[in-house]
């Protein structure tokens, strides 16, 4: 049985399917324009489905896709979910400068914020991008006002990773009211295996993940679970030219996606990252790199 009395927190990590982490060595830039858009009809199909189950999400969202979207950043907000800033255009912070990364910050949250008409107060980065290589980041966030940040995977992986970093909410800066909400581990023979969602929750069997978030609620923490919008569209567009390794974690199970979300929905219960962050601020532990 799962614990009804904690709400985990549900995010959607907002970027179409041509701007994933697995096709930015095969899909330019620049051609991104050129590009079928699909990210407001699968956006709408997951509002309809977080209805469906009587849930509330955060969406992170990319600058650059609510500058093309706008009917559908104001419906996330107006059936009553937190739109929060996935940065402009999916680049990884660990690349950025520290004043490269608040340009890239003020951009995102200006757009989100004409786009969305409330205020942006979270931020998830790209590909979990912030790890001890810049875990100056963290400073930069607070500089800015953000009340949390969900931008850790406290693992090793060969996109991302932080192992050293806590796995529940941490105040990642000294003096500062910023909050860190790291992407859902479980604990296996005392190694940490990633749980939160992606491809994780897409490719291996439901029973995997039902089993890590029961094993977070039981520690009394709530899980932070990731999807994002592509992953229930199984029609969008192959790219032939993306290495096999790639176009396996890209493409399996997306027939799957949608009935495996209705499962996990109804399994636990889900809410918004702001209240989640709310919530467990109070508990934080103080950690700095």
């Amino acid at each position: 049985m799962s614990d009804r009395t904690i709400v985990n927190g549900l995010s959607v990590d907002v970027e179409d399917w041509f701007q994933v982490g697995a096709f930015e060595n095969t899909i330019a830039r620049e051609d991104w324009d050129g590009l079928e858009l699909r990210v407001g009809d699968n956006v709408a199909r997951i509002l309809d489905l977080f209805d469906a189950a009587g849930v509330k999400a955060t969406f992170f969202t990319l600058g650059w896709v609510a500058e093309r979207n706008k009917p559908a950043m104001r419906a996330i907000v107006e059936r009553g979910h937190e739109l929060a800033s996935h940065g402009y255009d999916h680049i990884r912070v660990f690349t950025f400068t520290r004043e490269e990364f608040a340009a890239d910050l003020v951009k995102a949250r200006a757009i989100l914020e004409d786009v969305g008409g409330a205020a942006v107060t979270g931020y998830r980065a790209p590909s979990f991008s912030i790890d001890a290589r810049n875990s100056w980041a963290h400073e930069v966030l607070a500089e800015h006002g953000y009340a949390y940040s969900s931008s850790v995977a406290p693992v090793v992986h060969d996109h991302y990773g932080w192992r050293e970093a806590p796995r529940f909410a941490f105040n990642p800066v000294a003096g500062s009211d910023l909050i860190e909400i790291p992407v859902t581990t479980a604990l296996l023979r005392g190694r940490r295996l990633a749980a939160g969602g992606g491809g994780f929750f897409r490719v291996l069997p439901y029973a995997f993940s039902r089993w890590a978030i029961r094993q977070v609620n039981r520690d009394g923490r709530p899980a932070v679970f990731y999807f994002h919008p592509w992953e229930v569209d199984p029609n969008q567009p192959r790219v032939a030219g993306a290495p096999l390794r790639s176009r396996l974690r890209h493409y399996t199970n997306l027939s799957k996606m949608a009935d495996k979300l209705t499962g996990l929905l109804g399994d636990f219960v889900w809410g918004r990252m702001d209240a989640l962050a709310a919530q467990e601020k109070p508990r934080s532990l103080d950690w700095a790199a």
